[in-house]
C-alpha cells in the first residue's frame, strides 16, 4: 500500500488539498498498478513560523520582502 506524505506551507484551501490528493492518487495508481483504495495520502500543513528558508522562518523572509516591494 502506497504511503505519500506531503508537508506544504498553511495557506491552500481546502479544495486545493483535496484536488492534490486525488491527483497523486491517481498518478500512483497509474504508476504502481494499484487501486485507489490502497493508495493513501497525508498532507500536513505547516505555519509559516516553523518553516525555516536560510536560517529565517518563512514568515520573516515574506514580511521583510513585502516591505521592499
Amino acid at each position: 500500500m502506497p504511503i505519500i506524505q506531503v508537508q506544504i506551507l498553511e495557506g491552500r484551501t481546502d479544495d486545493q488539498i483535496r484536488e492534490l490528493i486525488a491527483e497523486l492518487t491517481q498518478s500512483t495508481v497509474k504508476c504502481f498498478d494499484v487501486k485507489p483504495e490502497q493508495v493513501r495520502v497525508l498532507v500536513q500543513t505547516i505555519p509559516q513560523k516553523y518553516w525555516g528558508v536560510g536560517g529565517k522562518t518563512k514568515e520573516s523572509f515574506l514580511s521583510t520582502n513585502q516591505c521592499k516591494m
